[in-house]
């Protein structure tokens, strides 16, 4: 009966370390997920749209600088 107990508790603290790993690899992904977020927002943002030339008789309708 004593081994069946021992057995139980092993495999117990075994999980709860395993989980305690997952938990710390899930934490690195998130962070890296919300670094790779802010890059990508902030080259989205940087990003200006060119605007179409106001006056003559090139680039009025079209946009030609693109």
């Amino acid at each position: 009966m004593d081994a069946a107990v021992n057995n139980m508790v092993n495999a117990t603290l075994d999980m709860r370390q395993a989980q305690t790993i997952q938990q710390a690899q899930f934490s690195v992904f998130k962070d890296a997920l919300d670094g790779q977020a802010a890059q990508i927002t902030a080259l989205i943002d940087g990003a200006a749209e060119p605007q179409l030339a106001t006056s003559g008789s090139v680039g009025t309708q079209i946009n030609t600088t693109a």
